[in-house]
This record gives structure tokens, C-alpha cells and sequence, in this order.
């Protein structure tokens, strides 16, 4: 553990990764200087009561919890960011001199790479076919697999209107290997369901072959890997982002199609189309819905994509992470409603993603949860895809400037996409809009009682520790909340509680959204007084954690929750009222 680094200063490993004293998207360049963050999630459930239903005497009436206007977001940061600045960690893929003196975003010219530290694009001459030739001994001659690529894709360009099975031929001429493979069952149903008033796709097909293809005119410099264990940022326009959507949407990126182990990709997602066009299920249904309307917007010529989109991929060493058991800070502020959502009420704030370490969870497949949501709503995300490796257990991604495109309701099953969106969240001085996503991946326990060992626990707090860390005072509170609970099986109030802690640590503060659940606000309410009128820090909420684990092992069904436990060591006289 860090120990004797606990207060590390700017001369840390982990510097600001664009230039010195630089604000990156809102983040602090120091480990341990901090802001104040709020925000909240809204499927935390409910801390119950204590064990004869009563609540201890002093927290009923009481609260130690800020009004959500004394919460900080990116919106309301008077200070601004330096130019636009490349580096060896940070690769910007339009001209930053350009950009800095005009404000003019054009592509910038670059090596174009091919090998494991860069996205092997399409259009590379490295990416070959072969075909036999010769009559009497064959032998293999390659050409560019992009002239095979640009063929299709101008084919369905000049088209004014393409069907699915138009669709389907292009995709599976760019990928013969995949014929009897692959199906489109999902994208074909899809279409058929759609009213003839709201049927606007075989049009659009045409316009995403149109962007497609013009990926060498827009991607003119190599794209880096986003490696495991290498902190780094790249920087791209949302017409680049728009254009390599489409590319993933015919399906063009090759050696992306097999992610079984040991293969090139394993460890990365898949960023390739496929998946989601096959299956049908009413979940595809409006994930389809989502993402069609997302590339209506950025195939119309009126509507005019002008910004930039940073993804950032941080990782800590072990000398950055805190020594628990000695953390002197206490709880810094939290704002709990039973109203709103993350990304909502949360806009402007660093908003989490409830993450699987490979990014984007199942977007392209069945999953429908709070990341996959949040990808649909943001459809530029799925480009982290390409490049991001998966996540260690020291390691975060930070997204800033996405543009939101749709409203929705419900939530797995119940999810249905609630029509378009507009943005006008405003922007930084890079053209990034104030939206910041932090992707951070709790534990998935099989057994829920795993969760309750000390190793799970400073794991999934380093994990938090890793993404909620910033810069100074002016960066956005957080908006988080039943992080790692649901399909992970995580404990509500475990959960809660490790949030509080990593914030408390990174001196910001957690708006956390009960959805509905208004048992939930009151008992978060409770305990958070609790701990702040007696003054706990850190350091105490951990080794009453470490009490508690002790506790769980020694009884097969744990005696009470875990607010109630911390109730009765924290003001045992007042428990037993």
C-alpha cells in the first residue's frame, strides 16, 4: 500500500498527462488536492432499519446532507484550459495549431500505423486479400482489402434507397470468411416493425456507407492503443468519431471479428457491428432505435458536428493508491434524492458509469443495463471500443464531451427509447461539451459473502480512488450511485459506504439518486449524519470494516446490515434506545 506516498505532490507519477498544471477535462494533476462532488445512483436499495424497527433517537430529525445547489459542476468553473496541446501520452487527431488559432477542426496528417500499439484501420495497405492466380500452379496474389471496402461502401452510396438484404450482402462481401456465420435476423426484424411514417432507415443506409467511406479523408493519422498499465489520452473530432462508427457499422475493422482466447483481441471488445444485428429481441429493438437515430443526426447536413471528445485512460501505481488504515479525512458532502437520474440531474458533474472492464459492457449484444444505457444515450462512447483495453483493477477510462442524442425510460426489458434529444449542454474552451463519464468496474461476486474480504473491499476502494481523484477545488462533484450492485451482486450499503470513502479521500463530494426510493434517502441520510456529527474519518470506517468482515466470516447469516453495525460501534449507548 502507499504508506509513505500518501501525499504525494505534483511530483507524482501520475502528472497531468497533457501538460504541467493543465486542467484535463476537469481532473486533478495532483493525487491528494481535491474538489467537492455530489451526485448519486439511483439503484441503491434501501439500508433498513435496526433489528426491533426503530430508529436511533438523534438521527431521526437530522440531516448532514448539502442542498443540491452547493453541488459543483462543470458548468459553473470559471477557470479555463490552456490551449489544445498534444503529447507523447496525448494524441490529438485534428490539427491542434489549426484548431488553437482559427478554432477550425480539420484532420491532421500522421503516421499511419499497423501493429499491436494501433487500431489497424481498413483502408491500411497492410490489410490485404489474396486470391489465387496462375493456371498450371496456382499461386496467391494480395491487393488492399480497402478497394474491396470502398467498392461496397460507394456502391450503397449512390443508392437512394438500400434494404437490409443490400446491407446484409455488403457487409458479408467485406467479411466472406463470415457467410454462413453471421445472420441479420435482428436488423432485418427491426426494420420490418418500424411504422411506414417512422421508416426512415433505407434511406439512412445509404448516408452511413456515404460517411463510411470517406475514413481515409477524415482519419488521417495513426490511432493508439489505449494499453493495460499505460496512463494516455487521445483526443478526436465527432466527425471522426461519426465516421468510425459507420466503419463499425459495415463491419470494416479487421481481425476484430474473433475474441476468443489467445486471440489479437482477446482482451479487448469487440467494436464490429455484427452481433448486434443478429438474435431479435425487443431489447435490440430499441437499441437499434437509439443508434439509427444517432446516425440520422450525424448523416444530416444541417446538423453541423463541431466538437471534440477526449478519452482518457488513467492508471494509478501502487505507490499513488492511499493507505487506508491511516487517512485522517472525513466525510465530505452528500446530496441523496429520491428524484432525478445521473444523467440527468447529474449533467455537468462527473457522471459514473457503472462499467465491465471491457467498456461498454454488452451494448452489442443482449445487455441493457446502466452502462449499455449510457452508451445509447451517448452513442459516441461505443467508438472507446476501438482502443480500450481492458481495465485493470487500477485503472479508470474518462470520457469528456460527448454529445447526449436521446431520451429513454425504463430499464432492461422495460427500456424503450423516448425520441431525440437536444443538447445544449455548453462547452469547453476545446469544444468539448461540459459532459465528463468516468468508467470504473466494481467486482462481479458470484457469492455475494466474497465481497465482504478486506482484499475485495480495498480493491473496489482503490477502483473508485482511481477515477474520483481530480485536480483542485473547481472540479464537478460526482454523480454516482448502487454502483456494482444488481447483476454484480454487490451490497447496497457496502457499496454506498466505499463511495463515501474514495470521495472523501479525493476531498469531493457524491449526489447520490435513490430513484424513487425514498427508505433509501432517508436511511443513507442517517447514517452519513451519523458519521459526520461523531467526526469518523477514513481511517476509522475502515477498520470498523475490517471488524465487520471478521464479524461475517464467523456467522453463516450475517446478525445485522451493515449501517446497523457501524450504528452500534459508532454510538453504542445511543443503539440500544
Amino acid at each position: 500500500m502507499a504508506g509513505p506516498h500518501e501525499h504525494r505532490n505534483d511530483s507524482s507519477q501520475m502528472k497531468n498527462i497533457l501538460q504541467p498544471n493543465q486542467d484535463f477535462g476537469g481532473q486533478r494533476d495532483r493525487l491528494n488536492s481535491g474538489g467537492h462532488n455530489s451526485n448519486a445512483d439511483p439503484f441503491l436499495g434501501p439500508a433498513g432499519p435496526g433489528h426491533d424497527g426503530s430508529r436511533p433517537e438523534r438521527e431521526q430529525d437530522s440531516s448532514s446532507c448539502s442542498q443540491f445547489s452547493d453541488l459543483k459542476k462543470l458548468t459553473s468553473q470559471s477557470s479555463k484550459l490552456r490551449s489544445l496541446t498534444f503529447s507523447k501520452i496525448h494524441t490529438v487527431l485534428i490539427d491542434v495549431p489549426t484548431f488553437n488559432k482559427e478554432g477550425r477542426i480539420k484532420p491532421v496528417e500522421g503516421n499511419r500505423f499497423w501493429g499491436a500499439d494501433h487500431v489497424k484501420m481498413p483502408f491500411s495497405q497492410c490489410n490485404e486479400i489474396g486470391k489465387p492466380s496462375g493456371i498450371f500452379k496456382p499461386t496467391w496474389t494480395t491487393r488492399p482489402k480497402w478497394e474491396s471496402i470502398d467498392k461496397q461502401l460507394k456502391s450503397l452510396a449512390r443508392m437512394k434507397q438500400v434494404s437490409v438484404k443490400e446491407v446484409e450482402e455488403a457487409i458479408i462481401k467485406i467479411n466472406p470468411k463470415y457467410k454462413d456465420k453471421w445472420t441479420f435476423d435482428a436488423l432485418a426484424s427491426f426494420v420490418k416493425c418500424i411504422p411506414k411514417e417512422e421508416n426512415y432507415f433505407p434511406v439512412l443506409f445509404p448516408k452511413i456507407a456515404a460517411l463510411a467511406v470517406r475514413l481515409p479523408e477524415l482519419v488521417r493519422k495513426g490511432i493508439p492503443m489505449l494499453k493495460s498499465g499505460k496512463t494516455a489520452a487521445i483526443t478526436l473530432s465527432q466527425v471522426q468519431i461519426s465516421c468510425l462508427l459507420a466503419n463499425a457499422f459495415f463491419c470494416t475493422f479487421p481481425h476484430r471479428n474473433m475474441l476468443k482466447p489467445g486471440s489479437e483481441y482477446h482482451s479487448y471488445p469487440s467494436i464490429n457491428f455484427s452481433s448486434l444485428f443478429w438474435k431479435w429481441s425487443e431489447r435490440k429493438k430499441e437499441k437499434l432505435r437509439a443508434i439509427m437515430h444517432y446516425f440520422k443526426v450525424v448523416t444530416d447536413k444541417d446538423n453541423k458536428l463541431d466538437g471534440l471528445v477526449t478519452f482518457e485512460r488513467r492508471c494509478l501505481e501502487n505507490t499513488d493508491m492511499p493507505d487506508w488504515k491511516s487517512s485522517q479525512e472525513k466525510l465530505n458532502k452528500l446530496h441523496i434524492r429520491s428524484d432525478g437520474s445521473i444523467e440527468t440531474e447529474g449533467a455537468g458533474m462527473l457522471q459514473v458509469d457503472f462499467a465491465s472492464s471491457l467498456i461498454g459492457g454488452g451494448i452489442l449484444g443482449s445487455g441493457l443495463v446502466q452502462e449499455e444505457i449510457l452508451f445509447l444515450l451517448n452513442p459516441e462512447l461505443i467508438v472507446s471500443r476501438l482502443f480500450t483495453e481492458k481495465l485493470g483493477d487500477n485503472e479508470c477510462l474518462i470520457i469528456t464531451g460527448t454529445q447526449k442524442f436521446s431520451m429513454y425510460s425504463g430499464f432492461g426489458d422495460s427500456f424503450e427509447w423516448a425520441g431525440p434529444y437536444e443538447d445544449h449542454l455548453e462547452r469547453d474552451e476545446w469544444c468539448r461539451r461540459k459532459r465528463q463519464i468516468l468508467a470504473i468496474d466494481a467486482l462481479n461476486f458470484k457469492d455475494g459473502k466474497e465481497q465482504f474480504k478486506m482484499d475485495c473491499i480495498t480493491r473496489e476502494l482503490n477502483k473508485a480512488y482511481c477515477g474520483f481523484f481530480g485536480r483542485d477545488d473547481g472540479d464537478p462533484d460526482i454523480a454516482t450511485g448502487k454502483w456494482g450492485c444488481g447483476a454484480f451482486h454487490g451490497d447496497p450499503q457496502l457499496k454506498a459506504l466505499i463511495q463515501l470513502m474514495a470521495a472523501a479521500k479525493a476531498k469531493r463530494g457524491l449526489a447520490f439518486f435513490t430513484f424513487g426510493d425514498e427508505d433509501l434517502q432517508q436511511d443513507l441520510e442517517r447514517i452519513h449524519h451519523l458519521l459526520v456529527s461523531e467526526g469518523v474519518t477514513v481511517e476509522k470506517l475502515y477498520r470498523l470494516l475490517e471488524k465487520f468482515c471478521t464479524t461475517t466470516r464467523l456467522h453463516a447469516v450475517s446478525q445485522m446490515s451493515l449501517f446497523d453495525f457501524i450504528r452500534r460501534e459508532v454510538r453504542p449507548s445511543r443503539s440500544q434506545l
